[in-house]
């Protein structure tokens, strides 16, 4: 039987309509003032936005991390229900190979984590951690099995690649119309300073942004983008942090580079003076690139409301606190870089955005959904409530409150670095392709996700 929303308001990145929507299986059907019952299931929205599902277009659900058995403490099955538990209906995971393997493999391996267990629909970025022939020859075949970005890294020793690799990936991609993001941090400086520290027997948390500052970051995206430049590739920053490396972009653009910026809700809440809690408390907050100063939180949120930042996705990596993060406790470079967020990133924006005036809603549904399925070829199956659309529903109550817990919360890890935090606004049910997935913040549909195959389009 199909479904009739009546008295809610649809909102999109440009604009809120009163308007009825029938969805009918797993599509949108009709759109309308005053649509008739006919055979449908009414469901009365009154005082609530029906919003598009959000989309994560940047998550780490299943990640060894390069350290053995240090594996994330969530899973698709976890971190997939948490996502969709507040309204997060699509994510794209960042599929990871081991040294030697082929991205086929990969592909495969991160089919077999998903298929089955997914409470959202799924797609991947490929990452790339070497670069040779056979890994070249696979690039075409990744974008003909519908994934169309990929992902490298400045950093990280047992993950980065030099910028002649960087340089050749991007050629092959540019000629297949993919996208391409990259980790930008300088890895060297970065080792340098890292060893630095630890021989001067400086190893609490307080020291890890002092290893990664702004200027490693800066620099980085300064280089990305120079070799973008070079190749003529249209390209994603992800994780963006800092108000320096916001100005790189800018100068990039004004020389008519096309360049995606992507920040994530712990740079626009959060700052470094938490790498000084007491005792071990600052392991929480230890990610890369780090915290950020207030200048910088500043600037990203002056960029995300005049349109320099494009989107706002999550990096969720989770480590637990304790047996994870704590291995640290006497070096902070053993500390497991990355924070949990896929759960909370839509009550944080709504809250931090919103409601505060910084932006509109329409704003943040372009930042957490339709720009970002614009940006990774699922437009319009995905990131707007039109007719022939999926069927992707938020119904948002703006009147409801809450507070941030790791005690309530449905991610698998023993802290929330938001802990505390107060929020307006929430997810009162959500609909996955048609079917409703969660009541009243519950879920109560289980594993319906399924991959979402993407055709590259023309961006380059």
């Amino acid at each position: 039987m199909s479904i009739l929303f009546k008295g809610g308001t649809v909102v999109s990145a440009k604009d809120r309509r009163q308007v009825d929507v029938r969805i009918d299986g797993e599509k949108i059907i009709e759109m309308g003032t005053n649509l008739k019952t006919k055979d449908s299931n009414v469901v009365d929205v009154s005082g609530c936005f029906l919003l598009p599902g959000f989309i994560d277009a940047h998550t780490h659900l299943e990640l060894n991390n390069g350290k053995g058995s240090m594996g994330t403490a969530d899973n698709f099955y976890t971190g997939s229900k948490a996502a969709v538990a507040k309204g997060t209906t699509t994510v794209i995971d960042m599929a990871t190979p081991s040294k030697g393997s082929s991205l086929k493999d990969c592909l495969k391996a991160w089919d077999h984590l998903a298929r089955g267990n997914s409470s959202c629909d799924y797609t991947y970025h490929m990452s790339i951690i070497e670069w040779n022939p056979s890994i070249k020859a696979e690039i075409k075949e990744m974008i003909d099995a519908g994934i169309t970005s990929f992902k490298m890294y400045m950093a990280y020793d047992n993950l980065r690649t030099t910028d002649g690799e960087i340089f050749e990936a991007m050629s092959e991609i540019r000629k297949f119309q993919g996208m391409l993001g990259i980790h930008c941090e300088n890895g060297d400086m970065v080792n340098k300073m890292i060893a630095k520290f630890v021989a001067e027997g400086k190893r609490s948390p307080h020291y890890h942004p002092l290893t990664r500052p702004d200027s490693v970051e800066a620099e980085a995206v300064e280089r990305y983008l120079m070799i973008a430049d070079l190749v003529g590739l249209s390209v994603n920053i992800v994780h963006l942090s800092s108000k320096r490396s916001l100005e790189a972009v800018q100068r990039a653009r004004a020389r008519n580079q096309k360049v995606y910026v992507e920040t994530c809700p712990q740079y626009l809440v959060l700052d470094d003076h938490l790498y000084d809690g007491p005792e071990f408390e600052g392991a929480k907050y230890v990610c890369s690139p780090p915290l950020r100063k207030i200048s910088d939180q500043k600037a990203l949120w002056d960029g995300v409301i005049n349109g320099q930042v494009n989107t706002i996705s999550t990096d969720h990596c989770s480590f637990n606190f304790e047996g994870q993060k704590t291995i640290g406790k006497d070096d902070f470079s053993k500390i497991p870089n990355g924070m949990p967020g896929v759960e909370t990133r839509p009550e944080l924006i709504y809250t931090y955005g919103v409601t505060t005036g910084k932006i509109s809603l329409e704003r943040m549904i372009g930042l957490l959904s339709e720009d970002i399925a614009k940006q990774f070829s699922m437009y319009p199956q995905k990131g707007i409530i039109q007719v022939g659309s999926d069927a992707d529903i938020v119904v948002w109550d703006p009147n409801t409150t809450g507070i941030i817990s790791a005690t309530t919360q449905l991610q698998n890890v023993d802290y929330t670095p938001y802990d505390g935090m107060q929020t307006t606004g929430s997810a009162k049910s959500v609909y996955l392709r048609g079917q409703k997935i969660v009541e009243e913040g519950q879920v109560v549909l289980e594993k319906q996700g399924k991959f979402i195959f993407r055709k590259s389009t023309k961006n380059n």
